[in-house]
């Protein structure tokens, strides 16, 4: 009987399981339509859509109806941030930011996925900070600043990011750490998610080996503590999503490419139970 008690306390206090999304940025060059195909395929929890120039990635009634055709939710909308999507859902990163608001809470998704502006957005930077706080006020869902990087040329190395490519810098309601990033930084990806505490409320989880390009490997194929990442997520019961955001551009095939995002998901799943059980 005292064993059965004791299973039965473990039972009550391990945390939730943490939700496991796909960012439809894993099958590109494929659609975004591709993306919530193969994440009902191979059993991801839901999808985190980048929004980009991919037309139904824009479209709140398309992405509706592959929702619910693979049964599959949103549970993220990466805004608009990219050097490519300078010109998607306006040229005014508040309105893209507001577009993007209006899109998970039409979506029912929890989060908002933003990057720090570039620096040469200089009218932009400069009310950041204080501009994110007010639209974070103004809903439930979640407006997470991602940790970007330096960019670097041969030897040279640009600040492109304004206030900062490091988060942890200034003062936002919810993080995202993104682990190909941290690679990228060459920047400790715990002490960043330790600086974050208790606000770090999206993740991004890749890896890297420090190149100067943003890799976006699988996990476990760099230097990135992704598995320690994962344990720590589970032992401080994490309520936010992990996000599988990998780069498949080099599969071959179509088999290739899903066999990849099926290797990050188990690998996911794995460590995020591995540490769920008390000791």
């Amino acid at each position: 009987m005292a064993d059965v008690a004791q299973q039965a306390e473990r039972a009550v206090v391990l945390p939730p399981p943490v939700k496991v999304a796909l960012s439809t940025a894993s099958v590109y060059p494929e659609s975004t339509a591709t993306a919530f195909e193969v994440a009902a395929r191979l059993g991801y929890d839901g999808v985190e859509v980048m929004v980009w120039t991919d037309p139904v990635s824009q479209d709140l009634q398309a992405l509706r109806r592959l929702s619910d055709y693979h049964q599959v939710p949103v549970l993220a909308v990466h805004a608009p941030c990219l050097l490519i999507t300078q010109r998607v859902w306006s040229t005014d990163p508040w309105v893209k930011l507001q577009r993007a608001r209006a899109a998970a809470e039409e979506l029912g998704a929890s989060t908002v996925v933003v990057h720090p502006p570039f620096r040469w957005q200089r009218q932009y930077s400069r009310d950041f900070v204080e501009g994110i706080w007010r639209m974070a006020n103004e809903t439930d869902v979640r407006f997470a600043v991602e940790n970007m990087y330096p960019w670097r040329y041969r030897d040279r190395e640009m600040l492109a990011y304004a206030p900062e490519w490091d988060v942890t810098k200034d003062d936002y309601r919810h993080y995202t750490v993104d682990l190909s990033h941290t690679a990228t930084a060459r920047t400790d990806a715990m002490a960043m998610v330790s600086r974050m505490g208790d606000r770090l409320g999206h993740v991004h989880l890749a890896d890297g080996r420090g190149s100067a390009k943003d890799e976006h490997l699988v996990p476990g194929r760099g230097t990135q503590p992704c598995a320690e990442l994962l344990e720590h997520l589970a032992r401080t019961r994490f309520d936010g999503h992990v996000v599988i955001e990998v780069n498949t551009r080099r599969a071959m095939s179509a088999a290739e490419r899903e066999a990849d995002l099926a290797e990050a998901l188990a690998f996911t799943r794995l460590h995020l139970a591995s540490a769920a059980r008390l000791p």
